[in-house]
């Protein structure tokens, strides 16, 4: 099917819906596991504070195999990619109900997550295709909202099965929403892929692979958990980039074209989505933790705390606009990366003692300003692309986005480690501190991406958001 075919009434009705389930099929999953680390770690014999490779094991993969994505699509046709994707979706979610250890845990997750690298940047690129502009923003509105309603829900349903059921309901929820949507997929999908495809940048993925593997596997090592050296891995990081540096600069099209980072707000966007991303991304993956592990939360009371982190920050969309209108992005960035530092700061401060209103309170705060960072760098980051870099610059700004996701996981369970001086023991007084020191720690490294923001132009144009 041609790109330009239109499409018949009946797909264009039940296409959105689809993606849509899609979408948040993945969102669930993103943030439904992060309460039930602990039982998990219980029924497997190992010590919570160290399950955070569960995590990174699937967002590792996502962040590799995304700049494959859309050229699969294209090769191959994007009905067979997304029913391919949403079938290693749930092949990888029925695994996961099986395991009896950490490393086929791990294992089960890296099959779910070549389904969940493909099916999100795959799912966008049918829509984008499919609909003319004037249809475009209410289609992309609604099948990106269950990307909001899946980590609002997502901790709260974990909390609950892992209390009241098991944590392996937790992978068995996808297994049939995924056939329905394999199904749907080949029912309804269309096969849309360009008249001509470029040849695939092997030698660019394979290094840019290299890099992301790296750098995380270093950060990672820092807590001397594994076999790799932290030095070794960040020299092997920093060659890799080199290398695919002098690759892009020859190939005609490379991953990603190196004349990207001539645009000045792309090149302060990618940097500081990764940097600034660092505390933020954390919080999903070490609140709920330390509420349990080190606060004696219930998993229920643990999972619905996590609310107000995403419903201040879907609250505080309403006054986004006025915001970048009135002050633009370079004021607000640099009055709001500050305040985001401090609130997570505020989170080392949280004890046994602390009023879970007082708790609800600062995590709302925390809400609305990751908000206000994730709008205002997802914006801007792009706005100055022309037609030609947008398709690439929006695929390097989502694997820096996982990246820093990963990042953030990596440097948090790194820092629980390290400050931890039982190593990994749980009957200790100092179990908090080692929280605290974490968060405080978070938050320097957020604060430093303030100084991004100065070399921003004064005057970017405010896009709608």
């Amino acid at each position: 099917m041609s790109l330009h075919s239109l499409l018949d009434p009946r797909t264009a009705r039940f296409l959105p819906w689809l993606v849509a389930v899609a979408f948040f099929m993945q969102a669930l999953d993103g943030t439904i596991l992060n309460t039930a680390l602990p039982a998990m770690a219980h029924e497997l014999g190992e010590n919570p504070l160290r399950m955070h490779g569960v995590i990174l094991a699937y967002l590792i993969t996502v962040a590799i195999l995304i700049p494959a994505s859309g050229w699969l699509a294209d090769r191959f046709g994007s009905r067979r990619i997304f029913f391919m994707a949403i079938m290693l979706f749930t092949l990888g979610s029925l695994l996961c109900t099986f395991v009896n250890s950490l490393n086929t845990l791990m294992a089960a997750r890296i099959v779910q997550a070549v389904g969940g690298a493909l099916m999100m940047p795959v799912g966008r690129l049918v829509v984008l295709r499919a609909y003319p502009r004037s249809e475009l923003v209410k289609v992309m509105s609604f099948i990106t909202l269950p990307g909001l309603v899946g980590p609002l829900i997502g901790p709260t349903i974990g909390g609950w099965l892992v209390e009241f059921a098991s944590w392996r309901w937790i992978f068995a929820l996808n297994l049939p929403i995924g056939l329905l949507g394999a199904l749907a997929t080949y029912k309804l999908m269309p096969d849309l892929r360009p008249e001509k495809t470029w040849r695939f940048d092997t030698v660019g993925f394979v290094l840019f692979g290299a890099f992301t593997l790296s750098i995380i596997l270093g950060i990672e090592s820092l807590a001397g958990n594994t076999m790799f050296s932290p030095l070794w891995m960040v020299l092997i990081a920093l060659a890799a980039l080199l290398l695919y540096g002098l690759h892009a600069a020859r190939k005609k099209h490379p991953l990603f074209a190196l004349s990207l980072f001539r645009v000045r707000s792309f090149t302060v966007g990618i940097l500081a989505n990764l940097l600034s991303r660092l505390g933020s991304s954390a919080m999903p993956f070490l609140t709920p933790l330390m509420l349990q592990v080190g606060l004696g939360y219930s998993p229920s009371v643990a999972g619905m705390s996590m609310i107000p982190l995403t419903l201040a920050g879907m609250a505080s969309k309403t006054m986004m606009n006025w915001m970048i209108a009135r002050f633009g992005y370079r004021r607000v960035l640099l009055l709001n990366t500050p305040i985001q530092s401090v609130l997570l700061a505020c989170m080392a401060l949280v004890s046994p003692t602390t009023p879970w209103p007082v708790l609800l309170l600062l995590l709302c705060l925390i809400g609305a300003s990751t908000y206000i960072q994730y709008t205002s760098l997802g914006t801007f980051t792009l706005t100055d692309l022309d037609n030609q870099q947008a398709s690439s610059g929006t695929s390097l700004m989502s694997v820096t986005i996982q990246l820093a996701i990963g990042l953030a996981v990596s440097l948090a369970g790194a820092m629980l480690a390290i400050f931890n001086p039982a190593q990994g023991s749980l009957a200790q007084d100092s179990l908090m501190d080692a929280f605290s020191c974490t968060y405080i720690g978070l938050a320097v490294m957020t604060l430093l991406a303030t100084t991004l923001f100065l070399y921003l132009p004064k005057k970017l144009p405010p896009v709608r958001v």
